[in-house]
């Protein structure tokens, strides 16, 4: 009977589990699509939800420009996974069509609707740029009979290249400095995002130099940002995707006109050719993929900043924005020689972290202590925002009534064009006598204001000289000079010596750059391969190969130190046999790479996720093994 009642109690615990980790997470909408499509090409475009939807909500957009050929298909799939005891679900919803353009030129294809539990969720508008490319064929010419077969190999390699080349166009990867506002005043915040806008897969980016935002106090927001990074803008007439390499909010300190310097840096593009060099059996003509580096800048930015009004306030510091002012006074009545304090808190968006405290003017015969100062304060790409509280710890040492001047605080704000002036109430204080009559033998002078410095306690000065017989004990030898003090001393040298020793080699090891590449190599291709791992269990394919491919690529170009230029499959097998790889290995990583690119550009490939993500991480383990030997 006991048995069974617990069975009970861990069925019902397990099915409370269930339920909280079920309801758990976020809902997340999103529509994908290509950037560029063809006229006459039909493409797919996928409503993603990860929940599972109220019956019979989900609304299509009207598809203005496109003829539906197909849809709604509705796919579904869910997981739930117990780790360390704790459960969790997923689930995948998503709506598919099948669209054909009707005419060339930009088309935004709507937003859908969809609700979960009650609540309506909607994606994005998606942009996607139409193009008539044109029924012209490419000719190619084969290579020349008196040419030998090594000699073709490297004529098709070349023309691969120079075409994988011309594949990027000028205005295929952009870089931008987004501003929010070109004219402020001094001291007003105003947000820049450096967006790569791109129209073809872009691999990896690395930052050549950064702007130095002369004039300007800046912050960082890249790590704070909680929106999408990524997005699909239309820009000069063209569809591309974008996505924010880094973000400031600046706070101008001068007047004039600012100049926001350029940001360099350069991206690597992928291309997929056509090689005849490898015929397919199924394709029918070989495919290599190429690394196209580019170099991109942002354009420069030039701001007017205006310098504030005259005729500022004398409670007037500096502050821009828009504030409120909360003041906490003392009550009316306290007695001498006690302690009270008063509390400003002032709230709101501006240059919140220039705020200084109001100034608290008390009468002489009150004694003020430093202000404390406590602040909570949040940026985002609005500005600055939260709130920062000063304490005014005073001590009230001569009875009598006194009025104390109201806090003033002032600011400019941008909106109104104006300064606003805040205050406090006034507060009249009354000091009644100290209850305690001077019992504790402190001298207390009235009217006037004391230091802690001029209190002193009298009769206590000089201490009453002990009495008796003198009791002396023997002391010990003193550590000092010992030989336990020289052994310490000589242990201590030795240890720094080891210490300096090891921080020499680490030195050296670190500014060693094909080495520290080359031992995170393995680290960093298991991270990869384990968020691989998280998009094949979402049955997410385009994301799965493509972080696929970053780390097989990345594991080798970290590995053997080969520039991102310089990755090709010909540098990779040319590595591998130099460090004792066989050349079955270096064949699988070359049909790896294959079957991920094929499963990334072609919709009928048919290659398991599973598949490969095993092959992938079973080929880096035997690689590493060899290597290691």
């Amino acid at each position: 009977m006991r048995d069974f009642l617990s069975k009970i109690s861990l069925t019902g615990l397990l099915l409370l589990v269930v339920t909280t980790a079920w309801g758990a997470g976020k809902v997340s909408f999103e529509a994908s699509s290509p950037l560029t499509v063809s006229v006459g090409e039909a493409f797919r475009v996928e409503f993603s939800l990860n929940a599972s939807p109220d019956d019979d909500t989900f609304k299509a957009p009207s598809f203005e420009g496109f003829d539906v050929l197909a849809g709604p298909v509705l796919s579904t799939g869910s997981s739930v996974q117990i780790v360390n005891g704790s459960m969790t679900r997923s689930v995948s919803v998503t709506y598919t069509f099948v669209l054909l353009p009707q005419a060339a030129g930009n088309v935004t294809i709507g937003a859908a609707e969809v609700a979960v539990d009650g609540t309506v969720y909607r994606t994005d508008p998606l942009p996607v740029e139409i193009v008539d490319e044109g029924t012209a064929a490419q000719q190619r010419q084969s290579p020349q009979s008196g040419q030998s077969g090594t000699q073709a190999e490297r004529s098709d390699e070349a023309r691969s290249q120079s075409e994988a080349q011309g594949r990027i166009g000028k205005q295929d990867i952009l870089l931008r400095a987004v501003v929010s506002r070109t004219s402020v005043y001094k001291n007003e915040p105003l947000h820049v995002a450096f967006k790569l806008y791109t129209r073809v897969p872009v691999v990896d980016v690395s930052v050549g130099s950064m702007p130095s935002f002369n004039g300007f106090w800046s912050q960082d927001l890249s790590s704070n940002s909680t929106t999408a990074r990524q997005g699909r803008e239309t820009f000069n007439g063209k569809v591309y995707e974008t996505h924010v390499v880094c973000e400031y909010l600046l706070y101008p300190q001068q007047a004039g006109t600012l100049t926001i310097d350029p940001m360099e840096m350069t991206a690597l593009a992928q291309v997929v050719v056509q090689s005849r060099r490898n015929i397919d059996p199924f394709f029918g003509s070989g495919r290599e993929v190429y690394n196209v580096p580019r170099e991109v800048k942002s354009q420069r930015v030039t701001v007017q900043v205006k310098p504030l009004p005259a005729g500022a306030p004398a409670s007037f510091s500096g502050a821009v924005g828009s504030f409120t002012m909360d003041a906490q006074l003392p009550e009316g009545r306290l007695a001498a020689n006690s302690g009270a304090t008063c509390t400003v808190k002032i709230s709101g968006t501006g240059n919140l972290t220039f705020v200084q405290a109001p100034k608290l003017n008390l009468p002489g015969s009150f004694e003020q202590y430093n202000v404390k100062t406590t602040e909570s304060i949040n940026a985002s790409s609005a500005g600055i925002s939260g709130y920062r509280q000063f304490e005014y710890p005073f001590i009230a040492r001569a009875e009598g009534t006194y009025d104390v001047a109201p806090i003033e605080f002032s600011y400019f704000d941008p909106a109104r064009m104006q300064y606003v002036t805040l205050s406090s109430r006034p507060l009249t204080l009354e000091v009644t006598p100290d209850t305690r009559g001077g019992s504790d033998g402190s001298v207390v002078l009235q009217g006037r204001g004391m230091s802690k410095e001029e209190v002193k306690l009298l009769g206590q000065d000089i201490r009453f000289i002990k009495l008796g017989n003198a009791q002396l004990r023997g002391r010990s030898v003193p550590f000092l000079f010992s030989g336990a003090y020289w052994a310490l001393l000589a242990a201590i040298l030795v240890g720094f010596g080891a210490l300096y020793a090891a921080l020499r080699k680490r030195i050296r090891e670190s500014q060693n750059v094909a080495l520290v590449r080359g031992r995170r190599a393995n680290k960093v291709a298991v991270q990869r391969f384990r968020a691989a791992r998280g998009y094949m269990e979402e049955q997410n394919r385009h994301a799965f190969y493509e972080e696929m491919l970053r780390a097989l690529w990345g594991y080798m170009g970290d590995k053997f130190n080969i520039p991102v230029a310089n990755l090709t499959k010909e540098s990779v097998r040319e590595e591998l046999h130099k460090r004792g790889v066989s050349a079955e290995d270096a064949q699988r990583f070359t049909a790896i790479i294959t079957q991920c690119d094929e499963a990334q550009y072609s919709p009928a490939a048919s290659a398991r996720m599973s598949d490969v993500y095993s092959e992938g991480v079973d080929l880096i383990s035997r690689i590493e093994a060899v290597i290691k030997r």
